[in-house]
Formats: structure tokens, sequence, C-alpha cells
């Protein structure tokens, strides 16, 4: 999918809709019908966001779920630029992903909105399992939140007041 921004800053990132819907809300008139969209960018770098949009056609629910994702940017760290540091489960309402990262040339073991968010991260070798709810945004949201809480050695041995040599034994 191209990107509609003129900004130089995101010609770099993709786009990839991971789930459009209708969605009715009910008046005193009847049905109003509009349509929800589900966008996840990334730089394949370690930096995805995701966002969702709303309008009364698909074209402009989307466009709506790109500006959103672009400013829900993240960043994440990556070992290698391949994988993540250890092991995270992220949550987000019913729904759990728990990520592994994975030896080189395994690949990205992912399925759905997981696969979608992680390939757009840059991550290319990960295992994951999803647990509970697989609602999509939700599945999308729980690995965003996942790839947000892991840290790097640097980052450990700040918090904790040593250094790198002693944390890794």
């Amino acid at each position: 999918m191209q990107n509609r921004n003129n900004d130089p800053k995101q010609k770099e990132l993709e786009e990839l809709v991971i789930e459009v819907k209708s969605v009715v809300k009910v008046n005193k008139g009847g049905r109003q019908r509009r349509f929800s969209a589900c966008v996840v960018v990334g730089d394949r770098k370690g930096r995805v966001g995701l966002g969702i949009g709303k309008a009364g056609e698909v074209p402009d629910a989307i466009k709506k779920a790109i500006q959103a994702a672009n400013k829900n940017l993240v960043r994440i760290s990556l070992v290698e630029g391949r994988t993540i540091q250890h092991e995270i489960t992220g949550v987000n309402g019913a729904a759990k992903v728990f990520l592994r990262p994975a030896p080189a040339g395994t690949g990205v073991v992912a399925g759905g909105a997981v696969r979608a968010v992680l390939e757009l991260a840059g991550v290319r070798d990960i295992t994951s399992k999803s647990l509970g709810s697989r609602t999509k945004l939700n599945m999308a949201t729980a690995t965003i939140n996942a790839l947000k809480s892991v840290k790097s050695i640097e980052e450990v041995a700040r918090l904790r007041g040593k250094t790198e040599e002693e944390i890794l034994g």
C-alpha cells in the first residue's frame, strides 16, 4: 500500500491494513453505518505504530487510521537487528501474546495481526503463542505492549546500578 503523506520523515514507513469492519450505531431514525479500520505502520528497523480510524467510507477510515498510527510510533530494541532480548508476555483486554526470541533463520512464527506487527517492527526471528481472545485489534495492541516492555541489557544494568558483565554472569 502506498504512503499518502508528503512528510519526508514518514516516507520510510510501510503500512499494512489489519482489519476493516462495518460498525453500526442505532439512532432514533434508524441505523447509522460506518467503517472502522485498524492499520499498523513500521519501518522494519525497530519503529512500529498501531492506529484505528472510523469514517463513513473505507478509504477515509484507512487514512485516519494511518494518521493515528504515525502519532503512536514506538521504538523497540532488537538484538543483532533480528530478534528481541528475552521472553515476554503482552496483554490487552482478554488477549495475551507470548513472544520468545529465536535463533537466526527461524523466521517469524506468528499468525494474523501478531505477524503483521512483528514484521513491520523489523523482527525477523521470533516465535509467538496467542492466548485468550483472538480479536485482531487486541492481539496487535498486546504485541505492541509486549515489544514496549522488552528491556535491553544496558537498560537492566543501568536500573540495577551494575555493569553488563555482572548481569551476564
